[in-house]
Formats: structure tokens, C-alpha cells, sequence
């Protein structure tokens, strides 16, 4: 707790003593076992009586709770808390016998004041027990979120660091197949290759523009329309009308990476199909990707290393504002993925 916040709470804690005396001994007209506004008895014997009143208060915060409770000796804690109780009621009860005296208060008041000093004792220890309590549950509450915050960044790092090696192997495995088939596109490709890898390597922080990410994405396709050519029949869409939206990097593309990764390798090259959708409207983006693949590889599973990383990935980032549908239906495997920005 900062400097601040601590001002506060103490500022707080003033006001609640000085508005309750206020209140009990001031404005209104109470008569308390002999002690009377009128007489001004009363205004005397509240002040000690709120005195003690905070002792027992805050000698449960500051003292019992923390030196005996938290480390869970809790039978010293509750004949202490019950000393407390009965030693500062004896206390109390002696003033209150004084001041009988100096305003010529019949005593036989005197044992009904000690009850209700007694149970107003209770009752502020059990009220300082439970502040403590509250209190003390929020803190660690607040420190379990951190560790768990924590926690997700560790893994989102790593998650994010796989993606390097995942990204790289593709890629390298994309120049390769180009590589004497037509050298001069090999060269092309591999320096798109690397501006991509610099992307990933360089300027995907925490968050990025959407409109950079679906540059990368955008920059990816063509990349791997090259590499396959007239081997399948790609069409893709991708629109946006909020650029400066925020998205956490390299999201989609192991999506559209499994797409071409998969896509059946039919001699008739017009089923070998890639409808790749992706539209960013009112701050949701909706990412739609369908492939066609080998009836003889059906039953494998599709996906690997990149699927379950951006799966992991999507449930720390966007738990309550992310919906994910992967199915294989009619020899098509299809991806339906919808993402509040």
C-alpha cells in the first residue's frame, strides 16, 4: 500500500471515531446508565469510552490477528483476545466508577454498565477481527492475481518464442521446394521470407496495429501462392475498417499456415481448394478459413505445434471475448474464429 492510499485509510478511520462520538455525545439526546447529555456527563464518559472502545479494535488488527492468528496459534489467540476483553472492561468500569463520583451518579448503575461496556467490547473486537480478515483477504487476492498475471506472461512468452522456429522451418521448407524449379522466385520469396521473419523477430510487441498484422498475413498468402502456384485454388479476402485497432501478434497466421500446410494434393488441381475470409468490422474480427484435404489423411490429426500454441495463446488473451470452431466436414477442414478487439 502506498504512502497515498495509507493517508487515506487513516483519514478514514479518524473520521469514523470523530463522527461517532459526534453523533453519540453531541447531536443527539442520549441517557446511557446514569450518564446524560444534559448534565454533560455523558460527553466525559465517551471519550474514554470510545478510547477503549478502538483498543480493542485495534489491538485485534495490529497485534493478535497478525502475531498469532496468521501464523495459526489460535488457541493463544483466543484466550488473549478474551484477556483483552475482560482486562480493558475492568479498565473502562473503573472510570466509569470515578466519574459516578464527580457527578454524584447512583452506583447501582454501575453493574449495568459494565454488561453493556463488556458486550460493546465484544463487539468491537469481533468488528476489528473481521477487518483484519477482510483486509488480509484482499491483499493476498491481489497478490495471487499478480503471480497468475505473472504466470500468463511467462507463458505467453514462451508461446510466442515457438512460434520463431515453427515460422522458420515453414518457411525455409517453402524456398526449398522452390529452389531449382525457378531460382529467381526462390530469391524473391526468400527476401519476402525474411521481412517477415523480422516482423516477427522485431516489431510484434504485446499488441500490434491490426492493420500490420494483416499486412504480415497478407504478405504470408502471397508468399505461399507463389510456392503452390497452380496446384490449388486459392481466394482470399481481407478486409478492416479500424487500422489502428489493437491485436496481439501472430494470432492468425498459424491458422492460414495450416490451411496451405494441409490442402489436399489432388492431381485435378481444381479441388485442391484455399478460401481464406478474414473482416474486421465494429471492433470484431472475423477470421474464416476452409481447405480441402486428403480423404487418405483424414483420420491424422491436423494442427500440430502452431494449432495448439494459438489456442493456449487465445485462452490467456481473450478468454471472454474470443470464440474458436475448428471442424472437418465433407473432406474440407474449416476454421471459424471471431476475436473482440
Amino acid at each position: 500500500m502506498n504512502a497515498f492510499k495509507k493517508a487515506g485509510v487513516v483519514l478514514v478511520h479518524i473520521v469514523f471515531w470523530l463522527f461517532n462520538y459526534w453523533f453519540t455525545a453531541i447531536a443527539s439526546d442520549f441517557n446511557w446508565n446514569g450518564f446524560t447529555v444534559a448534565s454533560g456527563s455523558l460527553s466525559d464518559a465517551y471519550i474514554y469510552s470510545l478510547f477503549f472502545n478502538a483498543v480493542v479494535f485495534y489491538v485485534q488488527i495490529f497485534w493478535l490477528f497478525p502475531r498469532f492468528y496468521v501464523k495459526n496459534k489460535k488457541v493463544v489467540f483466543y484466550v488473549l483476545t478474551i484477556l483483552v476483553i475482560i482486562i480493558v472492561t475492568a479498565i473502562e468500569t473503573y472510570f466509569d466508577y470515578i466519574l459516578f463520583g464527580i457527578y454524584n451518579i447512583d452506583r447501582e448503575f454501575l453493574s449495568g454498565a459494565a454488561v453493556f461496556t463488556l458486550l460493546f467490547h465484544i463487539l468491537y473486537t469481533i468488528a476489528g477481527f473481521y477487518y483484519i480478515l477482510k483486509f488480509e483477504y484482499r491483499k493476498s487476492e491481489k497478490i495471487r492475481q499478480q503471480l497468475k498475471e505473472e504466470t500468463y506472461k511467462t507463458e505467453l512468452k514462451y508461446l510466442k518464442a515457438q512460434l520463431n522456429p515453427h515460422f522458420l522451418f515453414n518457411g525455409i521448407n517453402s524456398v526449398y521446394h522452390l529452389i531449382g524449379k525457378n531460382n529467381e522466385l526462390a530469391k524473391d520469396t526468400l527476401l519476402q521470407f525474411s521481412g517477415l521473419l523480422r516482423y516477427q523477430l522485431y516489431e510484434s510487441g504485446t499488441t500490434i496495429s491490426l492493420e500490420k498484422e494483416l499486412d504480415y498475413v497478407s504478405q504470408y498468402i502471397k508468399i505461399e501462392e507463389i510456392r503452390k502456384g497452380s496446384d490449388i485454388q486459392l481466394q482470399y479476402t481481407i478486409e478492416f475498417e479500424n487500422a489502428d485497432k489493437k491485436i496481439a501478434p501472430l494470432l492468425l497466421i498459424p491458422f492460414i499456415e495450416n490451411a496451405f500446410k494441409h490442402c489436399s494434393n489432388n492431381i485435378d488441381d481444381t479441388k485442391n481448394i484455399i478460401d481464406i475470409n478474414i473482416i474486421e468490422t465494429g471492433g470484431k474480427l472475423i477470421l474464416k478459413s476452409s481447405n480441402s484435404f486428403d480423404d487418405l489423411v483424414s483420420e491424422k490429426p491436423i494442427g500440430g505445434i502452431g494449432l495448439s500454441n494459438v489456442k493456449r495463446r487465445l485462452s490467456l488473451l481473450y478468454l471472454d471475448s474470443h470464440t474458436l470452431n475448428i471442424e472437418r466436414t465433407n473432406s474440407y477442414f474449416i476454421v471459424d474464429l471471431s476475436i473482440n478487439l
